[in-house]
């Protein structure tokens, strides 16, 4: 935090575009960011399931409390030469994505971490009192969705084998023809609004704080998945073990009947036997009645 104080001042007196300050300021967050466990999946190219669908409810978390708060205030002076909800807005997008993966009823099924709860609060409590933050978030994650988001997508439809583009519409912006034109944009009308020297100071501060909120995020979706797979594993670990011992006691049922039937074939063997051996059997049962009158006498 000291570095990056550090890095705001010196960009303060050197450099008058806001979007510079903003890159120059989260610098290092943004290297942080970069490193969670979530992200480094992504640069592996090993995303899971169990990790796109988490991120997505955050995402649903988060978007909605950011454009709700950049729609109430679509006119302040601030606001307005960055809203672009034709070409930017997520929220619906990820609505489909929520929908793919979780059914009609995935309102009933998402789940996000105390830090997704969090930053939707303070997107919240920054769009009534401070709207002019809202762009910190705004270019954070809406510039940084789209510098990455084909290259995501790609990785996303590889790692988890989706077809088409199901699933994957939040990668997706049908509006912005040129990613690079439309940044370009983006940064101008930034750098167009006017601040006064406080606000703009609160305004790097918040920018850095954005980033800050997008590893927490990031850091609790992975503590979240983590937990997800071991309750998987063990899950498939104790099913396994049933089928196992009902396999056992099915085989050991099987050759108990197999033992019998064995036994009942001798003794049937035994009475369809030759005439001679029943001969044989019928003068040891004479023998053994005889044996026993005697010993009875």
């Amino acid at each position: 935090m000291e570095t990056e104080k550090k890095m705001q001042t010196q960009v303060e007196l050197t450099d008058s575009d806001l979007s510079e300050q903003i890159k120059a300021v989260t610098k290092d967050s943004h290297v942080r960011a970069e490193n969670t466990e979530l992200m480094l999946a992504y640069q592996r190219g090993n995303v899971s399931l169990t990790q796109y669908k988490l991120l997505l409810c955050s995402l649903y978390e988060i978007y909605q409390a950011l454009e709700e708060a950049l729609d109430n205030n679509s006119n302040h002076p601030s606001v307005a030469p960055i809203y672009f909800p034709l070409e930017l807005a997520r929220l619906e997008s990820v609505e489909r994505d929520l929908e793919h993966f979780y059914g009609q009823d995935w309102r009933e099924k998402i789940v996000v971490p105390a830090a997704t709860k969090i930053y939707a609060h303070r997107l919240r409590q920054i769009g009534k009192d401070n709207p002019e933050y809202l762009v910190a978030h705004a270019y954070t994650r809406y510039l940084g969705d789209l510098s990455g988001g084909q290259v995501l997508g790609r990785i996303t439809q590889k790692s988890l084998g989706l077809k088409g583009g199901e699933g994957l519409s939040f990668f997706s912006f049908p509006g912005v023809s040129s990613p690079n034109l439309f940044k370009q944009l983006y940064r101008s009308r930034m750098n167009s609004i006017e601040l006064e020297e406080e606000e703009r100071k609160g305004m790097l501060e918040e920018a850095v704080r954005a980033f800050e909120l997008n590893i927490q995020v990031f850091d609790d979706l992975q503590k979240m998945v983590s937990v997800t797979e071991r309750e998987s594993e063990l899950m498939h670990t104790t099913t396994r073990n049933r089928c196992t011992r009902h396999t056992s006691t099915h085989s050991k049922l099987a050759d108990g009947e197999k033992l019998t039937a064995r036994s009942l074939q001798i003794q049937t063997s035994l009475v369809n036997a030759s005439p001679l051996f029943r001969m044989v059997l019928g003068i040891c049962v004479a023998l053994a009645t005889v044996g026993m009158g005697i010993y009875a006498f």
